[in-house]
């Protein structure tokens, strides 16, 4: 299956509360988009992976998303290495993007700057014919992808590319909150942690809000991009 759109996460949940309404808003219109997990977040204090995977199915289902992979990487301790690249390489030459979406290219949980590295130098890599990978014991073709844009997590970085999700900021949510394990519960008796306070989710409204001010609409999400984006019309920029 050819995508549009692959979205990688280090975690379960990454991409749902970074990018989840940039996929809502490119599927309505039409475009193939999915979700490769790096790892099932089996590190995280609250839940367990079994649940999260539960949770992560939920989700993708409220996204829309074609696909979703988990490769089963090791939570807090995968590395932009030789073995790991070469598992990219393989989910993108199998589903052969346009676009790829990474983790933030620095964040406060060192998992997502590893692997905003990970998929980035990946991603080029991919298109190198001489690096041979199998997908069902065939050959793969070689593929890269013409941009990877990183979305921006809870470390604030201003953004390259702001994209309006003002129409789908509630379908995002309900994403989120797919993750019942990781967040605020008042019935749940399990540890507090930074993102299962009652304010996390407002935090997440708050930068939406943000980044929408910033582009002279009411939500947004942000990305960074290495590359510079051209167009031939000043009349299409907002």
């Amino acid at each position: 299956m050819k995508l549009d759109i692959l979205a990688f996460g280090s975690h379960p949940d990454d991409i749902e509360l970074s990018c989840g309404g940039t996929l809502i808003k490119h599927i309505l219109v039409g475009r193939k988009a999915g979700i490769i997990d790096l790892t099932k977040g089996e590190l995280g204090t609250r839940g367990t992976p079994e649940i999260r995977e539960q949770e992560s199915a939920a989700a993708a289902q409220i996204l829309g998303v074609s696909i979703r992979e988990n490769l089963g990487m090791d939570d807090g301790f995968f590395v932009n290495d030789e073995k790991h690249q070469r598992e990219i390489i393989r989910m993108i030459r199998k589903y052969q993007p346009e676009i790829i979406l990474a983790n933030a290219i620095y964040d406060r949980h060192p998992d997502h700057g590893r692997g905003a590295m990970l998929v980035q130098d990946a991603s080029f890599l991919a298109g190198l014919r001489k690096i041979e990978t199998n997908e069902n014991n065939v050959v793969q073709s070689s593929w890269r992808p013409k941009a990877v844009y990183h979305y921006i997590q809870d470390q604030f970085i201003m953004p390259d590319i702001l994209v309006d999700i003002t129409e789908v900021i509630e379908k995002k949510m309900e994403s989120v909150r797919a993750y019942r394990s990781q967040f605020y519960n008042p019935q749940s008796d399990e540890p507090i942690t930074y993102i299962a306070t009652p304010e996390f989710m407002d935090t997440l409204m708050v930068r939406a809000k943000e980044f929408g001010k910033m582009t002279g609409v009411k939500y947004a999400e942000g990305f960074t991009s290495n590359r510079k984006a051209g167009l031939d019309d000043l009349f299409l920029l907002k």
